[in-house]
């Protein structure tokens, strides 16, 4: 069975990906191993939602999301982050495919939580025969965009989105690629970390806003079968290791 690795690139690290990171794509390609990067855009969106004087505004990691920042987030994601990582991979010579929902039904969703969260949701579905075939040939680079089965679309969190088609696909490795080398305890980076060590840093308030989506996510891939979970700004350093449990 072909191996699937699962790489999350936030809107900030998008910007900061170095040759290393192409030369590990590059490397896993030539290992015949499937990779998929799902991308988020939170900056370019802020950026965009400002500009266009709509609501910019966050809970608990979860960008609350009208219709009118729907059509924004859309157009940011789909018209500016995903052509501008294309190209990138493309100029190192890598064969790359932008991809959306709407490709083959790709992403199937619902409502995270409309009264409270707007036009965001959740993945229920991904088309796994399609993805595969596709990944055989091309790295995939696909916008954390669901649909609902009337056709409506969803925002959803690209941590979330990544954690979940990591765990539909059944990829052996998750990698939440962020502008931080992984999860910092007073300035340093925690080798590794699981659900207790989290649940500890959540309740000292010594994680961020932006990390607790990171780390949901990313224990849900742990805990449903994805062996090898790591948040880091790097490919080739693991950063912060997710564990079952963290020996004494």
């Amino acid at each position: 069975m072909t191996e699937t690795i699962v790489i999350k690139v936030g809107g900030h690290a998008s910007k900061l990906l170095d040759d290393q990171f192409y030369h590990q794509l590059a490397k896993w390609r030539a290992q015949e191993k499937h990779v998929l990067i799902i991308h988020g855009g939170g900056p370019q969106i802020s950026q965009w939602l400002d500009l266009m004087k709509l609501p910019n505004h966050k809970e608990d990691g979860v960008r609350v999301t009208t219709p009118a920042c729907l059509e924004v987030i859309q157009a940011v994601l789909l018209g500016v982050v995903q052509p501008a990582l294309c190209h990138q991979l493309t100029t190192h010579h890598l064969p790359v495919v932008g991809l959306n929902t709407n490709d083959h039904h790709l992403l199937a969703g619902n409502y995270l939580d409309q009264p409270h969260f707007g036009e965001v949701g959740q993945i229920t579905g991904v088309n796994q025969a399609w993805l595969d075939q596709l990944l055989t040939n091309e790295i995939g680079v696909l916008a954390p965009l669901a649909q609902t089965a009337s056709g409506q679309l969803l925002n959803v969190n690209a941590d979330t989105a990544a954690a979940e088609i990591a765990t539909r696909l059944g990829a052996s490795k998750l990698v939440l690629l962020t502008d931080v080398p992984g999860v910092l305890k007073a300035g340093k980076v925690l080798p590794r970390l699981d659900q207790t060590g989290a649940n500890q840093l959540f309740a000292h308030h010594q994680i961020t806003a932006g990390m607790m989506p990171k780390l949901t996510a990313a224990f849900s891939a742990l805990k449903r079968g994805v062996a090898n979970v790591s948040i880091t700004n790097d490919l080739t350093q693991s950063g912060t290791a997710l564990a079952h449990q963290v020996s004494a």
